[in-house]
């Protein structure tokens, strides 16, 4: 085993994140909470998440189990680039497409993420290198329908190519997933997945390591720092780093449930996307868990005390245990900070094993997320239903038509203006914006910018989501976590449609049959929903970012 430069894991707490840590570590260690969990014990969640938990915990042991993987897939790479194909796309959702991303960003390889159905995104990809380009289709389930349209589309351009899509195509998926047959009949190449392990801890697994070792990413390194932490994980011991975190994240007194991930100066880019999908679909059910908001490299004001800051740092930083003590804090309810840095390898591990600490401080299943199928349901139903549109808007400004669903609040709203003042209106003391936007999160990329004006004026934490990315991540907390959340959706018309071949259905009403889905699902839960639908692309973002200044620059709402 090669011994990475970095491997070493910090941990460190100030304020109700240590007093956290204080009171419940001493009562995880003599509970042998790590051990028992290394061992795949799955009674540590409790009776109601004991058969999910039997059926989930392999990913404690992935540093070693995946270790024959890396000849494998170091094997298909050469034999790939022998032929001159040497564009990595994925196609996957949630679990499946976002440590990847993270892995290859980290490593500085290339790697083209296909994570949507927004028509216009698809194109795009269809579009790019095709002649020199392997698509992963990952799938767990093997039934995932954007996966299957994505996996279809890119058939389709191969065959119109003159490309065998055999030769082009590599499935990861479970063994014996509806997928996994298909795609052995067809004649392309498989690599199953350890079925025990769910999507959200799968980094590890053939889902993370297939993709990222074709686009060039040492996944053999990755394998090395996580495994050179694996023992010191399962110690029960006060030294523990993923029981410390753990214990930060869920044990805070009062629950401290938001949880800011702020980028310190790490060396990992990206990692607060997949940390924020770990944690909010593991921890948002049952009216609990933690809300993850990520935040770049700077928080959005003072320090409320329904927040813990999350500082990732740099590995080599020697002055990590000051920098996380020292953040300030001028929010009237006192300081909660965490620093952690680490390699990459080592740090998917930690916050795998601290998710399973939190969900158990928390007394939930950490395993499950129902409310993400939910959404997909509604999502099915308004297909199998014809188009999938909405009802008809509220009302129509310029380029914008606006709904409003989950309550009667939208008042006599007339501007989009005014509608995102309503909206406002209905959020709490202890609540929460999100910004979920279904638009080609390439292309309109700058949109996300948008969420540092609204969380600076509002006073409250701001989460940004890309449509239908959020559905397999934040989406489950949004339904199933605390009901205090107000909610900014925004769709679009493509620039231009796409069908998906084989399908009753084209990407763009797909599109919007998941965002009506999710909306109907939010407001059968109560949520406020605003629905902002650009009925001219460019000119309706740009109506839209206006409004957002304007609402944001005089304070409305602002707590």
């Amino acid at each position: 085993m090669t011994e990475p430069d970095t491997i070493g894991i910090t941990v460190t707490a100030s304020g109700a994140a240590a007093d956290a840590i204080d009171r419940h570590l001493p009562g995880l260690v003599e509970a042998g909470f790590a051990g028992k969990l290394f061992d795949q014990d799955p009674t540590l969640w409790g009776e109601a998440a004991q058969e999910e938990a039997a059926k989930r915990l392999s990913w404690v042991g992935l540093a070693r189990s995946s270790r024959p993987l890396v000849g494998e897939i170091s094997a298909l790479r050469e034999d790939l680039r022998g032929k001159g194909v040497d564009h990595v796309v994925l196609c996957g959702m949630g679990g499946s497409s976002l440590a990847p991303e993270v892995i290859c960003a980290t490593a500085g390889v290339p790697l083209t993420v296909l994570d949507s159905s927004q028509p216009d995104m698809v194109r795009a990809a269809l579009r790019d290198r095709l002649d020199s380009t392997v698509v992963v289709v990952s799938s767990k389930s093997g039934s995932t329908v954007e996966t299957d349209s994505q996996r279809r589309a890119y058939e389709q351009a191969f065959r119109d190519a003159g490309i065998d899509p055999a030769e082009r195509i590599v499935v990861v998926t479970d063994p014996g997933s509806p997928l996994d047959g298909e795609a052995r009949e067809a004649g392309y190449r498989v690599i199953n997945a350890d079925p025990d392990v769910g999507g959200r801890y799968s980094a590890l697994t053939a889902f993370g390591l297939v993709p990222s070792g074709l686009a060039g990413a040492d996944i053999e390194r990755l394998l090395d720092e996580a495994e050179a932490i694996t023992d010191l994980l399962a110690d029960d011991d006060t030294s523990n780093p993923g029981l410390r975190l753990g214990a930060a994240l869920g044990g805070t007194e009062p629950l401290r449930d938001k949880i800011v991930l702020i980028d310190a100066g790490t060396q990992i880019t990206g990692f607060g996307d997949w940390a924020e999908q770990l944690i909010a679909e593991s921890t948002g059910k049952d009216g609990t868990g933690l809300l993850p908001v990520v935040v770049g490299s700077a928080a959005d004001g003072p320090q409320t005390d329904d927040e813990t800051w999350v500082l990732l740092m740099p590995s080599d930083d020697d002055e990590s245990e000051d920098n996380a003590t020292s953040a300030s804090s001028d929010g009237t309810g006192g300081e909660s900070t965490v620093g952690v840095s680490g390699a990459l390898g080592a740090q998917l591990l930690l916050w795998e094993v601290a998710t399973a600490v939190a969900g158990r401080l928390l007394g939930i299943n950490p395993f499950d997320q129902p409310d993400v199928e939910s959404a997909k349901q509604a999502a099915r139903d308004l297909l199998g239903g014809g188009s999938g549109a909405a009802d008809e808007p509220a009302f129509v400004d310029g380029d914008i038509q606006v709904r409003a669903a989950g309550g009667d609040w939208l008042g006599d709203a007339s501007t989009v203006s005014d509608a995102l003042r309503r909206l406002i209106d209905q959020l709490g003391p202890t609540g929460y914006l999100a910004v979920m936007a279904y638009l080609d999160r390439i292309a309109d990329s700058a949109l996300a910018d948008t969420r540092v004006p609204l969380a600076t004026s509002l006073g409250r934490p701001v989460t940004f989501g890309w449509g239908p990315r959020f559905l397999h991540s934040t989406g489950q907390y949004h339904k199933g976590g605390r009901p205090e959340g107000v909610y900014l959706q925004i769709t679009t018309e493509p620039r231009e449609d796409l069908a998906v071949p084989g399908r009753d259905f084209t990407f763009g009403e797909f599109v919007s049959a998941q965002a009506g889905g999710d909306a109907k699902v939010l407001a059968d839960h109560g949520r406020p929903v605003l629905r902002l639908h650009l009925t001219a692309h460019d000119a309706g973002l740009a109506q839209l970012t206006r409004a957002i200044s304007e609402v944001s620059g005089n304070g409305a709402g602002a707590r």
